[in-house]
Parts: structure tokens; sequence; C-alpha cells
């Protein structure tokens, strides 16, 4: 495992630096005109989806270098790109199993922002265990008619695409009889509605689907092979690009050392305060721990070794540690903490240090509670962790015996015969 940046990182950092140092924009971005047009800025620089093939608008670069440009831009707070799913999950999953047609027809516009995307997995009856969807695809002729309900959709109130997965094959166990489709969420039939959150936010929303009709050549892979397609997606959901986490997280905790600085209690600064300082300190050392997992999973990368299951760990890391920092900011400031707006200047949390959004201690403190929950809970992460990674014996479920028992029925009809 490589640990250090070699001289060429270093070089190549020198160069976004100067870049952002020069296009960073000024002031915020309010219209999705502004924020197109600073994704394509980011693209025409070169800096998006820089580990992409060549011949579908990438660079071919090293895994190290689009992290170098996550963890720079989330230094300087930047504004983020649009279409995060679509480069970071959708795109990397039509490289590994999309068809080349789908490759043409999709990759460079996920790139330009063209075409924003969406994740459409979780149901209200299936999201941890996500192998218990309900939606249907059922195939007449050409076409897929697609009947069921999403939820917790992220961007889907915007999303001009969306990777679905549904239940093609619905007498086959569970895992087995799901298909990964591409839909487009302008279609007839689809009926996106945006959700309210704790934190005021309506970046969730449920969609339906009323009788869809998709296209056969959308299939992703083989039919009722969605579920393998699925882990690919999953997986680089809850890899990821961590280090631009870390970025984010030390810009959370430095301006927590200049509001606890600012802070006092009993006539002394919080910072003063003893147990403030070890909780700080315990802060720092866990994003530090953070980075070198990163470290970890981009050498791996760096090698041609796409994530697997072992994702699982920084994803749980990282996680349930936002839940706990939160926690201790609340700890800490006290009342101030707990406001969404109104907050002294010297309180606050700067625009931008977190997500490179505006929001307030509290907003965050909110949706920090959402990380242990997207992408696979941490409950789910941990059983991943225990049979895939460790080995340990499997968990007791009425689907597996099902499935084992199906097998065993199978598999004595074919010997009798």
């Amino acid at each position: 495992m490589d640990l250090f940046y070699t001289q060429e990182d270093e070089e190549f950092r020198r160069r976004v630096r100067a870049w952002l140092e020069e296009n960073l924009p000024k002031e915020p971005l309010e219209t999705l005109e502004q924020q197109r047009a600073w994704h394509r800025a980011v693209y025409e620089a070169g800096f998006i989806g820089m580990g992409w093939p060549v011949e579908y608008g990438g660079r071919a670069a090293r895994p190290m270098e689009q992290a170098i440009v996550g963890e720079e831009m989330a230094r300087v707070q930047a504004p983020p790109t649009l279409n995060p799913l679509g480069i970071a999950i959708v795109g990397p999953t039509l490289i590994h199993h999309g068809t080349e047609a789908q490759k043409k027809r999709f990759l460079r516009n996920i790139l330009t922002a063209d075409e924003i995307w969406c994740q459409l997995f979780s149901e209200p009856n299936a999201g941890s265990d996500l192998a218990s969807l309900r939606t249907r695809a059922v195939l007449e002729g050409d076409e897929f008619v697609i009947n069921g309900q999403k939820v917790w959709t992220s961007g889907a109130h915007r999303a001009d695409w969306g990777l679905l997965l549904a239940r093609t094959d619905p007498d086959a166990p569970k895992h087995l009889g799901i298909s990964c489709i591409l839909v487009d969420m302008h279609t007839p039939g689809v009926e996106v509605r945006p959700l309210t959150q704790i934190n005021g936010s309506n970046e969730f929303s449920e969609v339906f689907f009323h009788n869809v009709r998709v296209p056969a050549e959308n299939l992703v892979g083989e039919l009722n092979a969605g579920w393998q397609i699925a882990q690919t997606t999953l997986s680089y959901e809850r890899g990821g690009n961590t280090l631009s986490r870390v970025s984010r997280y030390m810009a959370v905790f430095n301006r927590l050392v200049e509001a606890a600085s600012e802070l006092r209690r009993d006539g002394r600064r919080a910072i003063d305060d003893p147990v403030v300082r070890q909780k700080l300190g315990q802060m720092y050392a866990e994003i530090e721990v953070l980075r070198y997992g990163s470290l970890r999973i981009l050498s791996r990368l760096e090698k041609g070794i796409r994530p697997g299951p072992e994702s699982s760990i920084t994803k749980l890391y990282y996680s349930e540690m936002e839940k706990r920092h939160y926690e201790f900011v609340l700890d800490i400031l006290g009342p101030y903490g707990q406001l969404i707006e109104g907050v002294p200047a010297e309180y606050a949390m700067k625009e931008g240090v977190a997500y490179g959004e505006p929001g307030s201690w509290a907003y965050h403190f909110a949706y920090s509670r959402a990380g242990t929950i997207f992408a696979g809970s941490s409950e789910i992460q941990k059983n991943i962790l225990g049979e895939r990674v460790l080995g340990l014996p499997k968990e007791v479920r009425a689907d597996r015996l099902q499935a084992q028992q199906a097998a065993k029925a199978q598999a004595g009809g074919e010997g009798g015969a």
C-alpha cells in the first residue's frame, strides 16, 4: 500500500491549485445555468472523468490524479459539479457492463452534464434489503413495461435519466430475478414527487412508474443479472473518492477549532477545556485514519483492482464518524450549534465549509444521520464485512433457506432424470 504522494503527484497538485486560484467562482452559483457553466469549465480543464477511457471523453488518467482533484476542490470549498451520481456511479457501471452502443450514447453526455442521472434503487420496503424490491419490468416485444415505486432517490427532480433495478423474473430467488435498465425520466408515466427533509432541503424524491415503456435495448448486461451489476454500482458508491471527504472533514474540524477558540464558557475559552481538547484530538485522529484508508483504496485502484466488499469498511467508518463529529459540535457549541439561522458570525459554520454548500452546524448534524443509511445502512455494512471479508458464517434468513431448498430440489430432479 502506498501512503505517500509521488513527485509527479505533487506537481499535478500544483497545477490543479493554480487552475482553481484562477477559476474558482467568486459568488455563489444560484441557478442551474451557473452550475452547469462551472461544471463545463471543470470538465474542459480535464478534471472530470479523468480515469475514463479517452474514446468516451475521459483522459485515461491514474485514479490518484482524480483523487487529488477532488481533494483540492474540497480544500478550497469549491462549488460541487453537477451529475455526481452519473460520474461516480452510473458511468463506471456502464464502462464495465454496458454495450458499446450504450457507452457511445451516454458516457460523454454524463461527463459534460448535458444529461443528469439518478439512481433508482431503494423502495419503501426494499432499502437495506435491496433484493426485496418489487418494481416490475415485464418484457413485451421490444419494450419493458415498468410499474412500481422508488424512494429516497437523490436528484430525481432534475434528472434526465435513471439507472433502475427492477424485478424481471418474479418466480426466481430474489437476488436472481432482478435486471438493470436505463430509464428516460421524461418518459410518459414517470412521476417524481420531491420529499422535504428534516434539514429543510428536498434533495430526495419518490418516483412512481405507471406503465412506463422503455426500449429493451436499454437493458444493462444480461436479463436477470442486475444484482451482480448492482454490486459494481454499490462498491463505487461505498468506496468512492473518500480523499475529498477527508478534505471536507478537515475543513469542518479547522472551523470548529476557530469557533471553540472564540466561545467562552465559565470565564474561559471552550478550547482551553481539557475535555474539549481531548475530543478535538480524537476528531483529528479519526480524520487521519480515514485519510490512510482512502489511500489504501486508491492503491488498489492504481493496480487496476476494482472496489470490492472491503469498500464497506470505508463507508461504515466515515458515516459513523461523521455522525459522532457533529454530535461533538453540538456538545461544544451548545445552542449556537442548534440554530439553523441567526448564529453569531464568530461561531457559525462558514459558507462552503461542508460539502461545498452553505449551511449551519444544525443542518449538517441532521444530514449526518443519512450517511448511516444511504448506500446500505451501517448494519448492512457490518454484515457484508463479516460474511464477505472476514468469512464468518452467513446470517440465517428465510430467503436464503428458500434458495437452498430450491437448489437442492433442482439438483435432485436433475439427478433423477
